[in-house]
């Protein structure tokens, strides 16, 4: 299987410190999401910096794409062309008097011609959620604007991974969950991931794979139920096993049977325990989960549709579907975890609307559909963009006519 990044037996020393990388090795498909898990002087913000040779081992060799890196000025170029870096504060990233300057700069340094760098500033912008902001000073921005500036200075080069050093950190619950899906949609439109943190609850349900480090060394590498259910790696990386995990351990210690597969979310868990009590929910009818591509919605009055919806929850995957939601002034019930949550609800017999964009409208079906797989139930997903339909405006606007007495003939 192909490999992006590997590291063979890399050492590296700080001048008059002791070791901080004491002899790692690993490897990272791409399109992989990964988490560099372990306390504070681990190692992982010196092993992040190896990865676009801005830190070069002492001994041992980091290759890209299956070729040593070079640190030659022009190979160096190359490759942060390709491996993306954000560091943990934005404000040390951020140099330029205004948001377009500073996306600008990537492209700019790497020869773009001037329409080329109007279009990568464009998209990196309409990728984070910033379209609007090309004249705004950074200075005045919030943290989690600043992260995402800080982002997409480095996306307006394309690159082919993307490394964050303790990307949640200074963020609030609400702003960690915002970016973490960001990263969850870059991640499916192609991009490998690499994160560095301390937080067990956010890279257990996030990361395909944790690399547990301690003192410059790796104590464990798997999928995460694997890699956090160690107990005794886990306290010595002074973590604690995430809340999911220990609640399935301790109903097998209780003898309760559990399944090969740990649970990953609280609908994982959901359908654990319901396995328990030998029953598969409660209502006879399920729920319904319709998705709408905010990217084809063109005008369409989605805020009359809801609300001739009594009791439909509303979910918005991404920023560009969570503005859509602003400007069609809708509660947004979900802003994270949302397909799981959704899925949750229609086991209750509750309907729920999905907004999203265009990349990440397969996500949700493909989602459900494992799910009802492994579940046996069956649930509906409603695409409010097919081609059945003429348009969004048009299926919305006939369906509230129909269903408003205002509209309706005397």
């Amino acid at each position: 299987m192909k490999i992006i990044l590997e590291a063979r037996d890399v050492r590296y020393r700080y001048p008059g410190s002791p070791e901080a990388i004491k002899g790692i090795s690993f490897h990272i498909r791409p399109g992989e999401k990964i988490a560099l898990v372990g306390p504070n002087g681990a190692g992982k913000s010196t092993l992040l910096q190896m990865f676009n040779g801005m830190i070069r081992p002492d001994s041992g060799i980091m290759l890209f794409d299956s070729q040593p890196i070079r640190y030659d000025r022009s190979s160096l170029r190359q490759l942060r062309k390709r491996v993306g870096y954000v560091l943990q504060n934005s404000d040390r990233q951020i140099i330029a008097p205004t948001v377009y300057q500073d996306v600008a700069f990537g492209p700019a340094n790497l020869g773009y011609d001037d329409q080329a760098i109007r279009n990568a500033v464009a998209l990196a912008l309409r990728q984070v959620g910033l379209e609007g902001f090309e004249r705004r000073p950074p200075h005045h921005l919030s943290g989690g604007e600043k992260k995402r500036v800080a982002i997409a200075g480095v996306l307006a080069m394309d690159p082919d991974v993307l490394v964050f050093d303790e990307p949640t950190s200074g963020l609030d619950p609400s702003g960690s969950e915002d970016l973490m899906e960001l990263l969850d949609e870059l991640n499916h439109d192609g991009k490998t991931i690499i994160i560095s943190t301390h937080d067990v609850e956010l890279a257990y349900p996030w990361a395909d794979r944790a690399i547990l480090l301690l003192n410059g060394r790796i104590l464990e590498e798997d999928v995460p139920d694997v890699a956090f259910g160690n107990l005794d790696h886990v306290r010595m990386a002074h973590l604690s096993v995430p809340t999911l995990l220990e609640l399935s351990q301790e109903l097998g210690r209780r003898g309760f049977a559990q399944p090969e597969r740990k649970p990953r979310s609280v609908l994982d868990m959901i359908n654990i325990i319901e396995s328990l009590l030998h029953r598969s929910g409660n209502n006879t009818r399920m729920g319904t989960i319709s998705v709408c591509n905010v990217d084809e919605q063109e005008t369409a009055p989605l805020s009359a549709w809801v609300k001739i919806r009594p009791g439909l929850s509303v979910g918005a995957m991404g920023t560009r579907a969570k503005q859509c939601a602003a400007r069609e002034q809708l509660a947004l019930e979900f802003t994270y975890g949302v397909i799981d949550k959704c899925i949750l609800r229609a086991l209750r017999g509750q309907d729920s609307l999905i907004l999203t964009t265009g990349s990440m409208v397969s996500r949700v079906a493909v989602r459900v559909e494992a799910y009802c797989r492994e579940s046996g139930n069956t649930i509906s997903v409603i695409s409010l963009n097919t081609t059945n339909h003429p348009s969004v405006k048009g299926l919305i606007n006939e369906e509230v006519r129909q269903n408003d007495p205002s509209c309706q003939k005397p």
